[in-house]
């Protein structure tokens, strides 16, 4: 028999991503770009719903010009593939979800710590597996196919790179029903299959079952045993022309120990004529185990096998790259909702803090009450939080009845209306960047928040209006919410050009840092809120330079203060989130 000891050579190159920030199907931040095949891509995901790393196998459907005639076919695929998903068997893969858009299918999967095949052969010295480690193979292999066909799914792809060994010695068979989903979205070529392991009626389109899954599974045996696979070739027909004149040399002849029933067992799976094949896996395995060797002792080699690879390769980086570098938004998703749902409660509280006594003075009680109960409608749906804002706003106004409140009440209130419809309900953070200038009496105090979580035209309007807003209750606040008090002080703030640039200046900044941020990356999201702050300081030194600086008041050095840390702060939170602040609960910006 062969040598049971053996050394892996040396560890494999890991493919680490270049871009932490990517996210697929809206949950699933992506590790590793594990394996590019034929027609499909691997992915080593962090699922941050369920805190889990899973692997995605992605593959593009080309329909071509020919999409009309090929949709049906297509949809077809995608349920066989989505019954295929459906199977649940120790040595299946386990498939979690199925997902696929007009561009792509998306296969979510179990993520299997441990090694395909493919990549084990070529570690291992003489890249061959032991007789007791093949009949280990076999006989998993051939349990996930049996139950596969029982229940009426092919595999019709089955070669080492979909059959994975984990670091218990355990073998996966995994991709039922991407085969058939590759040939109809155009993989012509392929036939669905792997050239080398397609046995002659897969290449010629003729009529497949549970034979076509024994040849392959043979071709996969025989490549374990020998080192090489039998029928490898460029093209499906020069693959074909080796198969009808069968496998060459011998098995005998390679390795001699295997003359007899393992070669006859194999041969006979490998006849081009599926006629002549064994009619069911189990058959095969039966025969196959029984001559080859032990199959728990080759489970407890693979097992040590695969805790040697482990050891040579490089210290843990792959398997530590997801913890260590998974923005805490995505390992922890409760932080982002903790700190959006806080926010919009603290800033639409403060308004409500402001509003309730004008309305209903001396009444400590309706005070508590409306307050928390602002509070508690903003942890329940953050967005409500900026309108529950400009309606405190309005309600101030209107506090002081008079013949100019209605008017500039409904002006208000229309303006907001209109900013909340367009803006303010389709992001968690909205609402907080609007109302943290009137919070924190400071005009920039929102700038960096709303290029952090809003489009471009989003984040210069919210920048533009939470200027308003913070003039507004600076004056109310200061003089009272009396509707002639507010247009008189109103008109004459914004009769100074320095308003005008400060004004400009926020919703700019806002946009600049929004169209940097998008870019998704962590030091995009940093240089963002640096332009924000560079614009911020461009404005103020600006209106310095002007006569009759009206608003100097408005920015002394504790407001600039502010203005700093709070953009520090949204550098750290960008670095916290990798960048990407779609992960942040339900923001805007995709």
């Amino acid at each position: 028999m062969q040598q049971t000891t053996r050394r892996t050579q040396g560890p494999m190159s890991t493919s680490y991503p270049q871009d932490p920030s990517q996210v697929m199907l809206g949950r699933y931040r992506v590790l590793e770009t594990n394996s590019e095949g034929g027609f499909g891509t691997v992915h080593i995901c962090w699922d941050a719903r369920l805190q889990r790393r899973v692997a995605i196998k992605r593959m593009p459907l080309y329909l071509g010009d020919d999409s009309s005639t090929l949709t049906s076919t297509v949809d077809e695929a995608l349920a066989e593939a989505r019954t295929s998903s459906m199977l649940s068997h120790p040595n299946i893969v386990r498939m979690y979800d199925f997902e696929s858009d007009a561009y792509y299918s998306y296969l979510v999967m179990e993520y299997v710590d441990g090694l395909n095949l493919a990549d084990l052969l070529a570690r291992v010295e003489g890249g061959v597996l032991t007789f007791d480690e093949c009949a280990h193979l076999v006989d998993s292999v051939a349990s996930a196919l049996a139950f596969a066909h029982e229940n009426g799914v092919l595999h019709l792809d089955l070669k080492p790179a979909n059959i994975i060994i984990d670091r218990s010695g355990t073998v996966k068979l995994g991709d039922f029903g991407m085969a058939s989903l590759a040939s109809a979205a155009g993989y012509g070529g392929a036939r669905g299959g792997t050239v080398g392991y397609m046995p002659p009626e897969q290449i010629e389109g003729d009529y497949v079952d549970e034979r076509t899954d024994i040849f392959s599974l043979a071709v996969v045996v025989w490549e374990a045993l020998t080192g090489s696979c039998p029928y490898a070739a460029s093209t499906p027909e020069e693959s074909l022309k080796l198969m009808l004149h069968g496998p060459s040399p011998t098995l005998s002849r390679i390795e001699p120990e295997l003359a007899g029933v393992v070669e006859e067992t194999l041969l006979q799976a490998l006849d081009p004529n599926p006629a002549s094949r064994m009619s069911s896996v189990e058959t095969f395995a039966i025969n196959l185990v029984r001559a080859l060797g032990d199959n728990m002792d080759g489970r407890e080699s693979l097992q040590d096998l695969l805790n040697q690879t482990e050891e040579a390769d490089e210290p843990s980086l792959a398997q530590d790259w997801g913890r260590l570098n998974v923005p805490l938004n995505v390992q922890f998703p409760l932080i982002g909702t903790l700190v959006t749902r806080t926010l919009a409660a603290a800033t639409a509280g403060w308004a409500a803090f402001v509003a309730i006594p004008l309305l209903l003075p001396n009444t400590p009680n309706a005070l508590a009450f409306g307050v928390g109960g602002v509070a508690a409608a903003c942890l329940a749906w953050p967005p409500v939080g900026g309108a529950l804002g400009i309606a405190a706003f309005v309600a101030s106004i209107c506090s002081f009845p008079s013949r100019l409140a209605f008017p500039l009440a409904l002006v208000a209130g229309v303006l907001g209306l209109v900013w909340w419809v367009a803006v303010g309900r389709r992001s968690h953070l909205a609402g907080t960047a609007l109302l943290l200038p009137s919070c924190m009496a400071s005009p920039f105090a929102g700038v960096g928040i709303a290029g952090f979580a809003l489009r471009p035209g989003a984040a210069c309007a919210t920048g533009i209006l939470g200027w308003l807003l913070w003039a507004m209750y600076d004056i109310g606040t200061t003089q009272g919410f009396e509707a002639q008090t507010l247009a008189s002080a109103a008109g004459s703030l914004l009769s100074s050009p320095t308003s005008w640039v400060t004004m400009a200046s926020c919703g700019l900044a806002a946009m600049l840092c929004s169209l940097i941020s998008r870019r998704g990356k962590t030091m995009a999201g940093v240089i963002g809120q640096c332009v924000a702050l560079g614009v911020l300081g461009i404005a103020v030194y600006a209106c310095t330079q002007m006569e009759n600086y009206s608003i100097a008041a408005s920015l002394d050095s504790l407001t600039l203060g502010i203005t700093l840390c709070l953009g520090a702060t949204l550098c750290v939170a960008n670095i916290l989130t990798g960048g990407y602040v779609q992960n942040l609960e339900g923001d805007d910006r995709t």
